[in-house]
């Protein structure tokens, strides 16, 4: 048995503002992708994604009699595939804010799901409430607290527009132009980072009415125009929108940037040869750049290996 394969998934923006409401961006990211397989002789990292597949079974099972009207699952054939040895095989990182999770419950759901909702159909904006309410409820058990969006942008494989906690969409993104200066990038921090700690940093800082007000009158604002910019392809005003983005970042988000990383981060901001902003919850794991002039970002982030991800 093999699966078909799920890609990881880049939230370009929304990373926290989508907790409150702000609008968001989510793409898929073929590079990086999963699959479900079976295998007899399981070690390693395969043995420990069968180990994790055997408790998710127990959680499914615990969901599906807790919600019976949110989804129903063949739980004889997903046990009966787990104790024969049926394991994620996957090239994307943990921890690194590009849906290693989110593939994995697109994959189950994907399998085992009966009266699944299909990609095929016609997928109007309740159907992918509620995908994004059964992916929501199936990913809390690996984070916590999950917004569903990893696992509907790995099922659905493509960009989402995240206008408002109730309404998402399906939505073009602009062509790339492969011959452009401009690009989206991934900085590997080599460190793994944890999603529930940053989430509940986040949650216990949004107690405080100074980083409420902060939250509404520059986060969420910078994140919508920076949104509604790349989609429109107005790349002057995306990049000036960026940048401010990435200072409230910096001023206001300090414990999810890696120590090691602030100073390059400021750097961005004072030289205007790139722009970094977190790539999920942040902690380790990605950070993301943007960059008016690839070339010069390559020669400023030199001692770092670079993936581009889209070009402008």
């Amino acid at each position: 048995m093999k699966g078909p394969l799920f890609y990881s998934k880049i939230l370009l923006f929304g990373e926290y503002g989508i907790i409150q409401d702000s609008k968001g961006l989510s793409i898929p990211y073929n590079f990086y992708k999963g699959a479900l397989k079976m295998s007899n002789d399981l070690q390693g990292t395969a043995l420990q994604s069968n180990q994790a597949l055997q408790k998710f079974v127990v959680y499914l099972e615990q969901l599906t009699q807790d919600q019976p009207q949110l989804v129903q699952f063949d739980l004889v054939a997903l046990q009966q595939d787990v104790a024969n040895g049926m394991y994620f095989d996957s090239s994307i990182p943990q921890g690194y804010g590009v849906g290693s999770s989110g593939a994995l419950v697109a994959a189950i759901y994907d399998q085992y799901a009966f009266d699944k909702i299909t990609v095929l159909e016609n997928l109007t904006r309740e159907k992918l409430l509620q995908l994004k309410a059964i992916f929501s409820a199936m990913e809390s058990f690996f984070h916590g607290k999950s917004s569903g969006l990893d696992p509907l942008n790995s099922y659905l494989s493509l960009p989402i527009l995240i206008n408002s906690k109730d309404h998402i969409e399906p939505t073009g993104i602009p062509s790339q132009s492969t011959q452009g200066k401009g690009a989206v990038f991934l900085i590997d921090s080599g460190i793994v980072g944890e999603t529930a700690p940053m989430v509940q940093i986040f949650m216990e800082n949004l107690k405080d009415q100074g980083f409420r007000n902060m939250i509404k009158d520059q986060f969420i604002k910078y994140t919508d125009a920076c949104v509604e910019n790349f989609l429109k392809g107005d790349l002057k005003n995306l990049f000036s929108n960026t940048k401010q983005l990435s200072h409230v970042v910096l001023q206001h988000f300090k414990p999810m940037i890696p120590l090691q990383f602030q100073e390059l981060w400021q750097k961005g901001l004072e030289t205007n040869d790139y722009y970094l902003k977190l790539c999920g919850s942040g902690g380790g794991g990605y950070i993301l750049g943007f960059t008016e002039d690839l070339n010069k970002a390559k020669e400023a982030l030199k001692d770092y290996r670079l993936e581009v991800v889209y070009q402008f």
